[in-house]
């Protein structure tokens, strides 16, 4: 399976592992990521996510020999239908594939939206292009291997690129770091990503996972509660107007006050010793 999904403790690694694509996806690997990350957000169990790739390749976003053509043949009745269809030949519909680079509001197959509010740690081992960029805006944190490159590159085949980075760069970064990443469409090494503020750190690629896993066990010393409202508060009140956003951080507050997490980390603190979470 190219997809792969470790869990040791409450820390869970996804893995793409299709190096003969250059750990390119198409719809069937693209609906294999989404079946992790909905697999992850429904475990209780598990606290955070580090998403890398094998070799020195992280992602390159969509196969353009199949998933492209695919899309392509399709956009009409798709575009009619909406993203929850089913594609013909596939299990999967095209709303997997922008549940598997994370993307909020993707209309699942019950009905409802998808949203992740746990935190997602990129460990990017080597290259990181089109829709694994793309991928990554919807990441928390961000460690990339000093060997690796970022390139937005649709553009340079004639392509939009749809899967947020219009959207999301120009919050993320300043305008001007986001329009060098969208206007050249060339490659971005890892220094000049730390310096735009894409990413946390740069360590040589022989460290990326132990630093990822480093910041995961940290996360982890952390209540769960705490952590997935804290994400939530910072997620939403992004498009809240100050008032709005305000009471939306005391709502979450006084939820997670009223847990038996909070009653614990206090029990813990006072006893010194450390706190035994139970994701409520």
């Amino acid at each position: 399976m190219p997809i792969h999904y470790e869990k040791q403790g409450h820390i869970v690694t996804i893995t793409i592992d299709r190096p003969e694509a250059r750990n390119a996806l198409d719809l069937e690997h693209f609906g294999q990521l989404a079946d992790c990350w909905l697999r992850y957000r429904d475990d209780d169990d598990a606290y955070v996510a580090i998403l890398t790739g094998v070799g020195d390749v992280y992602c390159v976003g969509a196969d353009l020999k199949k998933f492209i053509p695919m899309v392509t043949s399709n956009v009409e009745r798709l575009a009619a239908e909406g993203a929850s269809e089913q594609v013909e030949g596939s299990k999967y519909t095209m709303a997997h594939a922008l549940v598997a680079v994370l993307r909020d509001g993707a209309p699942l197959p019950d009905g409802t939206e998808f949203t992740l509010y746990k935190p997602v740690i990129a460990a990017i081992n080597g290259v990181c292009a089109a829709g694994g960029l793309e991928m990554l805006w919807n990441t928390d944190l961000r460690i990339m291997a000093e060997e690796a490159w970022l390139q937005l590159a649709e553009p340079r085949r004639g392509l939009f690129p749809g899967g947020g980075s219009t959207v999301h760069s120009v919050r993320q970064l300043s305008w001007c770091h986001a329009m060098e990443l969208l206007l050249l469409a060339d490659r971005v090494s890892a220094w000049r990503a730390w310096e735009m503020g894409l990413v946390n750190m740069v360590v040589p690629r022989s460290e990326v996972i132990a630093k990822a896993k480093e910041w995961a066990e940290t996360i982890c010393l952390n209540g769960p509660l705490a952590i997935r409202a804290v994400k939530e508060s910072a997620k939403r009140s992004t498009f809240l107007d100050l008032k709005s956003a305000l009471n939306l951080e005391l709502e979450l507050s006084a939820r997670v006050f009223m847990s038996e997490d909070a009653r614990e980390g206090v029990a813990a603190f006072r006893e010194k010793r450390p706190p035994r979470w139970a994701g409520r």
